[in-house]
Order: structure tokens, then C-alpha cells, then sequence
């Protein structure tokens, strides 16, 4: 599809929108509206097949993603979206790399409702982050099996005022292996199948 290479490639090189210039921001949010308007899921939570899964993310304008990568000495890793359809749960899990054996990651679970065909309201509840040699961290899959086996990490692992801690995503395309969400704080996000 036509509509999907160009976005790929006017995401290329961005490195998730840490290295995005102005001009390729406002070509990125042009290849997604063109892209969008082309949704194949035009309902996309009756696809749960389709969205349900680990997704990574490959771009977004969210501040509080791409600030990550400031903290000193640290580098952002890969950032996964983890979606389990059957428990309404998602799990957002950011690697951070800097000096060796101080590699760290930050997660954060939440509940989502759908409240019409394409926007979730998603309440955050639980948030870790810590050294991924002390949570024995090895993939996004491990971790979510040890959170929903009610694990207790050596981390900052805490839980968080869901009521306080809540937002909402519009899921505005979707096909079996690219995403794109337009977030509450008008931030935008697209990602792979992972």
C-alpha cells in the first residue's frame, strides 16, 4: 500500500521522533492523515485480533516518551505498547541503555474500556522502573507474565491513583502489522507489530 510506504518512509532516520526536524514532523503527520483516511479497520475494536499483541513503537510526538532519552548518561532503547484484549490491559515498557549493568527500563500497566469504535479510556495503575539486572528483565512478554502474576519487583514499583492517572487513545488505523493513535494530550503514535 502506497499510503503505508510513505509514511514509512517519512518516519525513516526520525529515530522514533528524537531526530524529527519540523518539516519532517509535518510530513510524517501528513503521511498519516493520507494513511488513515485509507483505514482498512474503520472499527477497530471489533478487530481485536488485529490489536491485540506487542506492538513497538517506531514514532511519536510524545514529550514524555522522547524525554526519556535527556536523563544523563542514558540512552532510550526500544519502547513497546503491549496489548491483552482478553484482560483489557496494556503495558507500555521503555528500555533505557547507558553504562554497562546500569541498563534500566520503565513500565507502566493500565486498564483500558472501550468507550466507542475506536477510542479506549485507559486508567494507569501500576508503574516500575528500575535496573533490568535486578528486574530480570529479558523481553516484554517475560515482564507482563511476572506483573500479572502479581510479582513485587526490586524497583520503584508502585502503584498509581487510577482515577488521577488516566487518559484516552483514538486508534485511528490499523491493519495486521501497523498502528496509529492520536493520544488526550494531542500526541500521535504509530507502531509495528512486534
Amino acid at each position: 500500500m502506497l499510503g503505508k510506504e510513505n509514511l514509512i518512509d517519512a518516519i525513516a532516520g526520525t529515530n522514533r521522533g528524537l531526530l524529527a526536524s519540523e518539516s519532517q514532523k509535518r510530513s510524517i503527520l501528513a503521511a498519516m492523515a493520507n494513511l488513515e483516511d485509507l483505514n482498512p479497520t474503520p472499527r477497530p475494536l471489533d478487530g481485536s485480533s488485529l490489536l491485540d499483541g506487542d506492538w513497538r513503537l517506531i514514532y511519536t510526538t510524545s514529550k514524555a516518551l522522547l524525554n526519556l532519552d535527556r536523563i544523563p548518561l542514558c540512552k532510550l532503547g526500544q519502547i513497546y505498547q503491549c496489548i491483552r484484549v482478553k484482560t483489557k490491559r496494556i503495558y507500555n515498557i521503555a528500555e533505557i541503555y547507558g553504562l554497562p549493568y546500569l541498563e534500566g527500563l520503565v513500565s507502566v500497566a493500565a486498564k483500558f474500556e472501550p468507550v466507542s469504535e475506536r477510542r479506549v479510556e485507559v486508567k494507569f495503575q501500576r508503574s516500575i522502573v528500575g535496573l533490568k539486572r535486578l528486574i530480570d528483565y529479558r523481553c516484554p512478554g517475560d515482564l507482563i507474565q511476572q506483573i500479572e502474576a502479581g510479582k513485587k519487583f526490586t524497583a520503584f514499583d508502585t502503584l498509581l491513583d487510577s482515577d488521577g492517572q488516566q487518559g484516552w487513545l483514538d486508534i485511528t488505523y490499523i491493519d495486521s502489522d501497523l498502528r496509529i493513535g492520536r493520544g488526550n494530550e494531542g500526541s500521535v503514535f504509530v507502531l509495528s507489530k512486534a
